[in-house]
């Protein structure tokens, strides 16, 4: 392994740790061309671990990747401070967890359940799944 730099010719940028091929591979931070930012962890050339990808308009995902997208567990915060608290899949919201809106609700009755995309399929307890993304958005913000 090694560390370096690298301009991309998208504009985007790369600092941190490279694989003995040449790819982003351990700890490392990405500017994208638009300025979002991940900072995190890399296999093969892709943000795979823990991880924060923090979006131009503001929104920020705090949480577990998998081969470049959301997955695991994990806080998506949008810029206007609504947030999901659970679990992801290839990119989006998948499995169990709670909607918090901007005004630190959850809504009436409360959105708490399994969700597909940004559809709620069935309303359930779940604050073991909830405990776990916030325990992995946690872990991502102090290891990244």
């Amino acid at each position: 392994m090694s560390t370096g730099a690298y301009r991309y010719p998208d504009g985007s940028e790369y600092s941190g740790e490279w694989n003995s091929t040449g790819q982003r591979h351990g700890h490392g931070h990405m500017v994208f061309p638009d300025k979002s930012e991940f900072w995190g962890s890399f296999q093969n050339g892709l943000c795979n671990g823990p991880g924060i990808m923090k979006f131009a308009d503001g929104s920020r995902y705090d949480g577990e990747f998998h081969e470049g997208k959301f997955h695991g567990f994990g806080v998506f915060t949008r810029c206007d401070h609504m947030k999901f608290e659970g679990e992801f899949k290839d990119g989006k919201i998948s499995g169990l967890g709670l909607i918090t809106f901007s005004d630190q609700t959850h809504g009436l009755p409360r959105n708490e359940g399994h969700f597909e995309g940004s559809k709620m399929l069935q309303r359930l307890k779940c604050p073991g799944i909830i405990q776990r993304a916030r325990e992995a958005a946690n872990y991502a913000r102090s290891h990244c």
